[in-house]
This record gives C-alpha cells, structure tokens and sequence, in this order.
C-alpha cells in the first residue's frame, strides 16, 4: 500500500477494474492496509533513535520536531486521545491514514498494543465509507 493511497484508492479499483465484489475489495483492502501498522507501530521510534545516534543533525532535527509537535498539540490530544488516532485514519482523505496515525502514535507515546487496535478501527470505518462511495459512484454512472 502506498502511504498516499492506502485503501482509499484500492477498494474502488479492486471494485472497477478488477470486479472484485465489495466485501472482497474491503478485505483484502482492510488486510493489506493493515499490514504496514504491524511494523511502522514499533519501527519509527526504533528507526528514529538508531539516526539520532548517528547523526547529530538528525538528533537535533528530530528532537526539535517532537518536542515543539508535543508542546503545540498535547493538551487537545490528551483529551481525545483513543479518538483522534481513530478519526485520523477513518477520515478518506490522502495524508490520513495508517502511516500518519502511526507516526501520530510514537510522537504522542501511544504503545502499539494500543495503538494498532486504534488504527484498525479506524480503517475498517474508512473502508467502509470507500465501499459505500464507491457503490454509489457505480450505482449512479451505470444508470446514465
């Protein structure tokens, strides 16, 4: 899954041009979209850490970003939390998905046993809002 397009553009082709039914398109989308949040989850903080260490613009850089990210943004997380990691995915839109809410997750210090069920959530809403705009898109051109 590419980070811009997650399910958001695989329900509709699977859909379209390889006819695939609406339930398959949504599983094997939800399945292939939840795939990266296994090993992005864990790996950005691990990743993050092993270049601050080998770079001291990187460390710098980085530490700059989460700290001025967490100190913009902390007081309205903490209140929504849970929430808005499932919103940030469920909403259908390019920048929005598994592979920001992961990156979301380690700067806000969600655990990946807590964060994955998040984002799953999260994507099985948006798949199901992909499928039923799909349907109609469908619906309503093979009608003209």
């Amino acid at each position: 899954m590419l980070p811009v397009v997650e399910l958001r553009g695989a329900i509709p082709v699977a859909m379209t041009v390889y006819g695939f039914s609406a339930w398959m398109a949504f599983f094997v989308a939800v399945i292939g979209n939840m795939v990266p949040a296994f090993f992005l989850v864990p790996l950005i903080g691990a990743i993050g850490d092993f270049l601050s260490e080998k770079s001291d613009l990187f460390r710098k850089t980085f530490s700059s970003f989460l700290s001025r990210t967490r100190n913009n943004h902390e007081q309205k997380f903490a209140r929504l939390k849970e929430f808005t990691l499932v919103v940030l995915v469920a909403i259908p839109l390019p920048f929005t998905g598994v592979w920001t809410a992961s990156l979301v997750a380690y700067v806000f210090g969600i655990p990946f046993r807590k964060a994955v069920p998040l984002i799953f959530l999260g994507v099985v809403i948006a798949g199901v809002i992909v499928v039923l705009t799909t349907m109609g898109i469908i619906t309503l051109f093979s009608s003209i």
